[in-house]
């Protein structure tokens, strides 16, 4: 995958991840600026960072717990430490911080 590719991969997850905690019951605030995805969770103000890295073509995640690095495998975005899906992940940390149970499913994006 060019960079290119990458970028409007990334891109559209970042933008289709915001819809969907927009209609969703969690309070979740979401920024999206250069490349960085900023969740930050009203009731505590605690946040969760999605970036991308173009030159390694990952998408990095932090959170309370945190940091994960995610490359593409098998058409599915993949922690490279322990290959847990990210829209795993990130449910995992929406419910850590925002006590809210969300559910993902990046194939629909």
């Amino acid at each position: 995958m060019n960079e290119h590719e990458f970028n409007l991969m990334v891109d559209e997850l970042m933008f289709n991840l915001e819809e969907v905690l927009d209609n969703c019951a969690a309070d979740i605030d979401s920024e999206n600026s250069a490349g960085m995805l900023t969740l930050t969770v009203e009731s505590n103000k605690s946040q969760i960072i999605l970036s991308r890295q173009v030159t390694s073509r990952e998408i990095w995640l932090a959170d309370i717990t945190g940091g994960f690095h995610f490359t593409l495998r098998e058409g599915k975005w993949r922690d490279t430490q322990d290959n847990m899906l990210l829209e795993h992940k990130l449910e995992k940390a929406i419910l850590a911080q925002a006590n809210e149970s969300v559910a993902l499913n990046f194939s629909d994006f």
